[in-house]
């Protein structure tokens, strides 16, 4: 695929979802990074983990399509972890969402969960 047209989709996708990810739901970045760090008070270490990334839905290696309809944001870590160790049999998007989800809530999620900044940085009033 054209990566000016993935790129778009993301855009439209991240827009959609109020620059939130699609599976943990926290806030994600776009262009810059360190804009961002500042904003929302993180250490540029973990701030890399939220770049907005455009995820298939129905993975590539699964035979998924570029179709905007199968395209949402994620950030990268939960984008990296769906694929992670399964090269050819991602989890369906609805049920990593729900599992991401559940460990969220339980703060053993995302690298920010754990830190014990994730709970603010999830209702931040800080907009994109």
């Amino acid at each position: 695929m054209n990566s000016t047209k993935l790129r778009k989709l993301r855009q439209s996708a991240a827009i959609q979802q109020n620059h939130l990810c699609y599976y943990c739901c926290f806030p994600m970045w776009h262009d810059d990074s360190e804009v961002f760090s500042r904003d929302y008070r993180l250490p540029k270490l973990l701030t890399k983990y939220l770049q907005c990334t455009a995820e298939h839905v129905v993975a590539r290696q699964n035979n998924g399509t570029d179709a905007a309809s199968n395209i949402v944001a994620a950030c990268l870590w939960c984008n990296s972890m769906r694929h992670q160790g399964r090269p050819h049999n991602a989890p369906e998007a609805r049920a990593y969402r729900a599992e991401v989800k559940r460990l969220v809530a339980m703060g053993q999620w995302h690298p920010l969960a754990a830190s014990g900044l994730g709970r603010s940085l999830r209702h931040s009033k800080v907009t994109r």
